[in-house]
């Protein structure tokens, strides 16, 4: 069936001088086609709106393309199972693809879309138009011919049209992200001992070892504030949504507002490749996500027949492990192995932690690997009116992956929850089904091994839960309040101190452990500017002094110990590195005592603390009091000598860089020949505004890894949002984009764009630009 493009409408401003092209035609005006008007406000931003979510999702599709063709096209190849082909044979993309052609082989894409499944109708009409849309949108930028002038991809075969199906196996990738995904090299790798036997006993690892879904998300993570009307100077509810994502490849934020009339209307951002915004608001409510430490699977350990060490006991009747070829193509010719199943799963090798021997393997049961429902939820997110309705999606649907949710609402509620997908681990199966070595892992890290010889040690099903096997809400943390709820990355025990959520079962998350310096810091900065006590005028949260609170740039590690680390210096200015050499530590002393407390760009001394902590230096001679768990501990164990190897050995790693230096001269972003000055600091430092980067010695910090990247400060008033936002590293990866750097050098001054959610707001843009993309089929 021929298809053919839409005319562009009108143009606010020149499309020349935005560097766009929009091609010729009619505009559709029935069903079969799609028909979305964009208009690109400042720092090129699409606010997209068309008639039906078809169209919607063509829209969206077609403006990431112009943005992050390459991104995008990556994807597909990672999800195809081509990364070997396109890429190169190495380990990593060999055992990406072995993964993923193990899925295509078992066509999980094609189960997610079977329909309705123990009740849950997913995915619905919307999201499959939606879908199909967005890869109708991809494809008619590739074929309007436009030359692609991203070096990454450009003149590539990699870079082909998509399909429905390709998208569905990149949404399903995303939702096993910290589960299979994160497992994929262990799967991968399984496989029975060899004839010479490997009979060594099975036994618990240690708790610090054990590889799971908190391990995973090591590069994720987010702060987000819920202010209630009690929390700001308005009354009315205010949000900030700040995660924490990669700078660079596949798991990049993007910007946008999608608009149906009358059905769905959100700005904010989602992944790139996402049709559906994710993190944003609507006229009502708006809501964040920070990455939860719930766990999103299970191990089993299988008590394997003797002589056979694929097959398994259960019930005390043997079962046959699955064993499944799969074959990927390379450069070199094909590749092909064996993976091995069992009915709760794929089994799984982590050497020297859950071995493949005689007598025992493992297998494990990712709850979201049937997770077909989180579009759906998405979207049903953006619809909501209220903080109780908003509840009410997260309750009956049960749909987000590995995150955490706050909101708030126009009336001044704020809800935290982690209605997450967890599997069901209740306390009383964990006591009866966790083996006693693997108990003590269970206890520390919330990951369960369960018995697998006994169906009774299965997960089961809670009544109110959405599908078997995951915890239902009332076994789920959630809190409503009209002061504030806020997370960053701990469990959700101290959502709000003066309301501490206790009870629910550990492979959720820890209770009455100590939090980290960084959500210390993220309750106080609230607590302070709601009684006016933080240097800032007047009380409560505005837009603006939120703003100025999460970019202020606290290093909370440095305000409890740097005078005492200052003053042991300066007693004793030598001290040996762990590798023996001494190191004379006045220039450390001076450089620290001078230090601003603070990771802004002229913060001297920043990055001298930073690798202090790194090299172990930042230990507590005081225990964590459960009772007082925001000011324990906060003691530097000065007696300590690693504190001042630490030191020493900080001092060293520094050789030819100032350890009095700006921060804004040695940590940076590139941008072309431009090396962009960043601010923030590491979480392990007690930064709130977390900066990951990558260190390069006698240089500093050349280029930014991860930290904070989509970041909104909205607030729900009477006349509709209003607010700031920004994406740090700028819309398009395009070195040759007008949006590669612009958001960056605005972020360096921490400068801002504004709300632009109603007509009015985007109108007052003088950069708005409007044209119109679609197609008709013939």
């Amino acid at each position: 069936m021929s298809r053919r493009r839409l005319a562009a409408a009108a143009t606010v401003v020149g499309l020349v001088a935005a560097g766009l092209t929009v091609t010729g035609g009619t505009a559709v005006a029935n069903g079969d086609g799609y028909s979305a008007l964009i208009q690109r406000a400042s720092y090129g931003v699409p606010h997209i709106t068309a008639r039906n979510f078809a169209s919607l999702g063509f829209g969206a599709g077609y403006v990431q393309a112009e943005d992050n063709v390459c991104l995008i096209a990556e994807q597909m190849v990672t999800v195809r199972a081509e990364r070997s082909r396109w890429f190169g044979a190495e380990a990593s993309n060999v055992s990406s693809d072995l993964f993923h052609q193990k899925a295509i082989d078992d066509q999980v894409a094609e189960r997610l879309l079977d329909g309705p499944r123990d009740g849950v109708r997913a995915p619905s009409r919307q999201v499959r138009d939606q879908v199909r849309g967005f890869a109708a949108g991809y494809n008619a930028y590739l074929r309007d011919g436009k030359a692609i002038t991203d070096p990454a991809c450009a003149g590539k075969e990699w870079v082909r049209p998509i399909s429905e199906l390709d998208m569905w196996r990149m949404h399903w990738a995303t939702m096993v992200l910290v589960s299979s995904g994160a497992l994929a090299d262990g799967i991968v790798a399984a496989a029975p001992p060899t004839a010479s036997g490997n009979s060594a006993p099975a036994s618990a690892p240690p708790a610090e070892a054990v590889t799971g879904s908190e391990g995973a998300a090591t590069d994720l993570g987010s702060n987000a504030y819920g202010l209630g009307r009690d929390a700001t100077t308005s009354g009315a509810g205010m949000l900030l949504a700040n995660p924490h994502f990669p700078w660079d490849g596949t798991e990049r934020f993007y910007r946008m507002h999608l608009k149906v009339p009358g059905r769905y209307d959100v700005e904010g951002a989602a992944l790139v490749g996402d049709p559906l915004v994710q993190i944003g608001h609507n006229g009502r409510v708006a809501w964040s996500h920070t990455v939860s430490t719930a766990q999103r699977f299970v191990w089993h350990r299988l008590d394997l027949v003797p002589g056979d060490p694929t097959s398994y006991r259960y019930d005390g009747q043997p079962r046959k492990m699955t064993a499944s070829t799969v074959t990927i193509q390379t450069p070199e010719g094909p590749i092909s192995r064996t993976l091995y199943d069992t009915h709760f799963g794929p089994v799984v090798v982590v050497p020297g932690q859950f071995d493949w021997t005689d007598t025992t393997a493992y297998a494990i049961t990712d709850a979201n690997a049937t997770n077909n429902r989180a579009l759906d939820g998405w979207l049903a997110m953006g619809q909501a009116r209220s903080v109780g309705e908003l509840r009410t999606v997260l309750d009956e649907r049960q749909f987000l992956p590995w995150v955490n949710v706050i909101a708030v609402d126009r009336r001044g509620q704020a809800l935290y929850a982690d209605h997450s997908v967890v599997p069901r681990v209740t306390d009383s199966l964990a006591a009866a089904c966790i083996p006693a070595p693997f108990q003590p892992v269970y206890a520390s890290t919330g990951q369960a091994v369960l018995d697998g010889s006994r169906s009774s040690c299965e997960l089961g099903r809670d009544p109110d839960a959405a599908v078997p096997g995951i915890l239902g809400p009332a076994n789920l943390p959630t809190l409503v309040r009209s002061d504030y709820v806020t997370n960053s990355n701990d469990s959700y025990w101290l959502a709000n101190p003066e309301h501490p959520l206790e009870g629910y079962p550990r492979i959720v998350g820890a209770e009455q452990t100590q939090r980290s310096l960084r959500t210390r810091l993220g309750v106080h900065q609230v607590q302070q500017r709601r009684t006016g006590t933080d240097g800032l005028p007047g009380r409560g949260f505005t837009t603006s002094n939120l703003w100025d609170v999460t970019l202020g740039n606290r290093v909370y590690g440095g305000e409890l110990v740097r005078d005492d680390l200052v003053r042991s210096c300066e007693a004793a200015p030598t001290a040996t590195t762990s590798d023996g050499a001494t190191v004379d530590l006045t220039e450390a002393c001076a450089a620290l005592r001078g230090w601003d407390l603070r990771v802004d760009l002229d913060s001297r001394g920043a990055h001298l603390f930073t690798e202090f902590v790194g090299a172990g230096g930042l230990r507590f001679a005081d225990p964590f009091d459960p009772t007082a768990p925001l000011s324990t501990p906060s003691r530097l164990a000065v007696d300590d000598p690693k504190v001042r190897t630490a030191l020493a050995d900080a001092v060293q790693k520094l050789d030819g860089i100032p350890l009095d230096a700006r921060l804004g001269d040695i940590q940076t972003e590139p941008r072309g020949a431009e090396q962009i000055p960043i601010h923030g600091g590491h979480h392990d430092v007690g930064a709130f505004n977390m900066t990951i980067s990558g260190f390069a010695p006698g240089v500093g910090y050349p280029k930014i890894l991860h930290g904070t990247s989509f970041l909104m400060a909205v607030e729900l008033g009477r006349d509709g949002p209003s607010g700031r936002q920004i994406l740090t590293y700028s819309q398009s990866a395009n070195p040759n984009s007008p949006w590669y750097a612009d958001q960056t050098r605005l972020y360096s001054g921490k400068g801002w764009d504004t709300i632009k959610f109603t007509q009015r707001q985007l109108r007052a843009d003088p950069n708005l630009v409007t044209y119109r993309v679609g197609e008709r089929r013939d």
